[in-house]
């Protein structure tokens, strides 16, 4: 028997499902994967991703390993694997590893995207960001972004509930925000990120270029270590996750 370790790439819209992780509902994309490989393998197989998305957050390249038996070539499994997933999910590369990788624990960080789109965002556009109806200041935005670059504790920024149990120390090694006509693009790249992390770093940006935070106000709020209602969290359809790191 040669039970291999296959780690593949893949995109997907996540307009339309409950997030990546397994859903009681099979309404996850996780759920989707898994149950194309039950039809490749006719039996059950379990994925595990680089990390989750939440609901109606897309990725361009997100990371998940699995285990199976498989005699011919990885590009015929890729073929398999394209026949059954609905045109919102992409397989976009499968190739086999050691049998000790890990997609989740073997990541040493991750990018993400955010758009903001300044004025009424057409029909094909509005499902993949914020629509903002209001200027925003580039310049503010910069600044306050880079207050928030480096090695600190952003537990101002996460959504976690209850007793705080994760070590909430993350390292931002880029975080960017760069205009490009009526899209503002925020990107983020860290060792690692809390739960809702980037939509609050997003959304407290966004604060900034309207004028309702200074920067003074954002080294305040991550220094403070509380959450508040300062910090907003901008909405899941313009965020992606662009690259896992390893």
């Amino acid at each position: 028997m040669n039970v291999r370790r296959w780690k593949c790439l893949c995109a997907y819209d996540g307009t339309t499902f409950a997030g990546w992780q397994s859903q009681a509902g099979g309404t996850a994309i996780q759920d989707v994967i898994e149950a194309r490989l039950t039809q490749i393998f006719k039996e059950p197989r379990r994925i595990h991703g680089s990390g989750r998305t939440d609901s109606g957050v897309h990725a361009r390249a997100q990371v998940f390993h699995f285990d199976a038996e498989w005699s011919h070539a990885p590009e015929k499994l890729l073929a398999a694997f394209r026949v059954g997933l609905p045109p919102s999910i992409q397989i976009k590369s499968v190739r086999a590893v050691a049998a000790g990788f890990h997609s989740r624990f073997d990541a040493t960080g991750k990018r993400y995207d955010y758009f903001v789109h300044l004025g009424d965002a057409d029909p094909f556009t509005r499902p993949y960001c914020w629509t903002f109806f209001k200027p925003l200041d580039v310049a503010a935005m910069q600044a306050a972004a880079a207050v928030l670059h480096g090695r600190h504790d952003f537990r101002a920024f996460t959504a976690l509930n209850g007793p705080e149990r994760e070590d909430t120390v993350r390292d931002i090694r880029r975080l960017d925000v760069k205009r490009r006509g009526r899209t503002i693009q925020i990107t983020a790249e860290a060792d690692g990120f809390l739960y809702k992390m980037v939509r609050s770093l997003a959304g407290m940006l966004v604060a900034v270029g309207e004028g309702k935070l200074s920067v003074a106000d954002v080294r305040r709020i991550l220094h403070s270590r509380e959450r508040t209602a300062a910090v907003q969290t901008a909405p899941a359809q313009g965020l992606f996750l662009t690259k896992v790191f390893y």
